[in-house]
This record gives structure tokens, sequence and C-alpha cells, in this order.
């Protein structure tokens, strides 16, 4: 026999709420047209300039060779996939995707600033359904968007579906600080100080509430490490930054 689907399967969570499924894609969508403005802006107030050397250091571990193809998703605005440009040269190619339309707008601006034009190209795309052929990518980045996607589980399967053989995945995301205190802690800061700077500088305190929540709501560690391994992924590892306020994944594709 069928199971029938539960009500409770039609919905998701956005934060600490939950919404129907068919909701988030655009709720997501206003929270980043919202903020794109003040983007940069914030994630080096936020983070106080240390998700530069997370970046840098999902970049090392990434190895990007010269010729290789690579899809930067949720690519925002260009920063990781600017260096990600430099790395794989003029017989490689980078291609900066995002679902939303005003960050890749200003992912677009920046990466014309910074004279990458030549390899870098733009994809407006969603992970869950992403619009490339089977087997065409060396890597995959994706550096603080897979915790907004509506349907993780579609979103790693695409994933694996569109990289090559030999190919790696990386996942750059925040998660869940092991220890009791620095949970705490984290937690503090973010649902009481994170707020009330979107509202200062951005103009903004709901979407930066919405963005502490959907942190909480990430799976943790080994969690989403196990979602890896059953989209296809294997040797599925991560690394704790920061005492695990942010870890970084990795699967390959065999």
């Amino acid at each position: 026999m069928t199971k029938r689907p539960s009500p409770k399967d039609n919905y998701t969570d956005f934060g600490f709420q939950k919404i129907p499924l068919s909701e988030k894609t655009q709720k997501v969508a206003e929270v980043f047209r919202s903020v794109a403005n003040k983007y940069d802006l914030m994630n080096d107030l936020m983070s106080l300039g240390i998700h530069r050397l997370w970046k840098r250091y999902a970049l090392a571990l990434a190895n990007v060779q010269p010729g290789e193809c690579v899809l930067d998703l949720a690519g925002g605005t260009g920063d990781l996939a600017i260096k990600l440009s430099q790395k794989v040269g003029e017989t490689g190619f980078v291609i900066l995707a995002d679902i939303n339309d005003a960050m890749l707008a200003k992912g677009r601006d920046r990466v014309i600033d910074a004279g990458c034009v030549a390899n870098i190209r733009f994809t407006q795309a969603n992970a869950e359904t992403l619009p490339f052929q089977d087997n065409t990518f060396d890597l995959i980045t994706i550096s603080f968007g897979l915790r907004n996607v509506t349907r993780k589980e579609n979103a790693l399967q695409s994933m694996y579906r569109v990289l090559k053989p030999g190919g790696k995945l990386l996942i750059v995301e925040f998660s869940k600080p092991p220890s009791p205190v620095l949970s705490s802690i984290y937690d503090a800061y973010s649902f009481n100080l994170l707020p009330r700077l979107g509202k200062l500088v951005a103009g903004d305190e709901e979407s930066y509430r919405y963005l502490a929540e959907s942190i909480r709501k990430h799976p943790d560690q080994e969690t989403l490490k196990n979602m890896m391994h059953k989209a296809g992924f294997d040797n599925c590892d991560y690394q704790n930054l920061t005492g695990g306020i942010v870890a970084i994944h990795r699967g390959y594709k065999y």
C-alpha cells in the first residue's frame, strides 16, 4: 500500500517558522534581494573579517588546477569565483551561479571591476535542478548557501550528477560548535547582536534574524556528511573551523 503524504511533508523550515515548501524559494529570494547591497560589508562586520580566512582555507583545500571547470554555487557577490578564476587560468572557466538575481548582479559587477570576465560566466540557477549536462565540472563549491536550499537532498544529488568522475564537492557552511560554552556564546551573538547589526547597517533586522535562525536549522556536521554519502559521494569528510562555527565538507565522485 502506498503511504499517503502527511501534511507536514508539504512544509519546510524558514528559520524557526514552518512554511509551505512552495513558498521558501521566494521568501529566501526576498531576504537576499533586501541584503544584496550591504552583503559584503555585513559579512566583514558579522565575522570580524574571519570569513575571508575561511574561504582562503577552502580554496587551499580545493586544490584547483589550471584548465579545470568549476561551478561556484550560491556564488553571491563573486569573491570566491574571482579567486577560483585566477587558479583555473585562461584554459579553464568558472561558472558563478546563484538563484537570486540581485546577488548575481552584484557578483557580475564585482567580477567586471576585478577584470576577470574572460573566464567567468554567470547563470541564474536553482541548486536543486542544475541546468548543466552530466559530468561537466571538476569542482563544485557552495559557500554559505546550502542552508538556504529548500530540498538539500535534491541539491546534493544534482551536484553529484554534474560533477565529472574524479570531481570534488566542497561545502563551506555555518555549523554546530561541539563546545556547549562556545555554542551558548554563539547563540547570544547570533540572536541578539546580529539582528541589531543588520538593522543598523543594512536597515533590515528581520532578514538577519532569519539568517541566524537558518544556521540553527541547518544539519550538523555528521548529518550533512551522511546526506552527502546518501547522494552518492565517496570519501566524505569535514573539518571544523573556529571551534565548529564553520565546517568545510568534502566529497568525491568516483
